[in-house]
């Protein structure tokens, strides 16, 4: 095998949570041109069915299926539609996460509830998620990829509950590495600032001066903001042979900071 053709995913089968805009939707795209049929999931079925029609457009495989990454019951389904429609399981990836409700917090001003939403949606999804995948790809193996962020590391001004939620899904991944081993490697990918919908909303960059003027403040060594399909081609990397010596680690896509 050359080494181009490690980065081949042909007959591999996918899920993407959160895969109906931004990241998500990119890394769908991105798994399904290295030949893998996707499993396109979020909450929003027409988000979903515009994804399916973009690969499908473009020769690939894929399936909208609608599901809350929060509930297990739905996880579960969703995992039994990729087996029952691509016969197989062997990628999963957990991408769905952000702040629910796009208001940033100090911790010591965040409400219960808003905690538990944040914990619920980027920690306790991922641990949901990582045990049903497992599930399915049992001996066979197949690679678990968990999107965590660049807030994961050092402290996070307003953004404390996600920072948390997101360094715990960091040790969830290095725990998980090693009690899965060898047949499932668990990787997680860190971006750092994706002007997202989320990110436009959380942060108030509604407009092309506005997320200009924060670029200059956040100074970003790379001189730009990360681009959804940077993450996409870290998934294709964490998900192909090319990288099946790497298990248990979190790689760092942040243009530098």
């Amino acid at each position: 095998m050359g080494i181009l053709d490690k980065f081949r995913l042909d007959g591999e089968v996918a899920v993407v949570t959160g895969a109906g805009k931004g990241i998500g939707r990119a890394i769908a795209i991105g798994l399904a041109e290295a030949g893998a049929s996707v499993v396109v999931s979020s909450r929003t079925q027409s988000d979903l069915d515009a994804v399916a029609a973009d690969i499908h457009a473009n020769g690939g495989e894929a399936l909208a299926f609608a599901a809350d990454a929060t509930s297990n019951d739905e996880l579960e389904k969703l995992a039994e539609a990729a087996v029952a429609t691509f016969g197989k399981l062997t990628i999963w990836v957990n991408n769905a996460g952000g702040i629910p409700d796009g208001t940033p917090r100090y911790l010591t001003r965040t409400a219960e509830e808003n905690f538990d939403a944040q914990i619920a949606l980027n920690l306790k999804a991922v641990w949901m998620g990582a045990k049903v995948a497992a599930a399915k790809m049992a001996d066979a193996g197949g690679a678990i990829i968990n999107i965590s962020s660049r807030s994961a590391y050092g402290p996070q001004v307003k953004n404390g509950p996600y920072g948390a939620a997101k360094a715990a899904a960091n040790s969830l991944t290095s725990t998980l590495a090693v009690e899965l081993a060898p047949a499932i490697r668990v990787n997680a990918i860190a971006p750092g600032p994706i002007p997202t919908e989320n990110f436009d909303e959380c942060m108030g960059t509604d407009t092309d001066e506005k997320r200009e003027k924060l670029l200059g403040m956040i100074g970003i060594p790379m001189g730009r903001y990360g681009d959804p399909e940077d993450i996409a081609s870290a998934v294709v990397f964490m998900a192909s042979p090319a990288s099946s010596w790497v298990t248990g680690q979190c790689l760092y896509v942040t243009g530098g900071r």
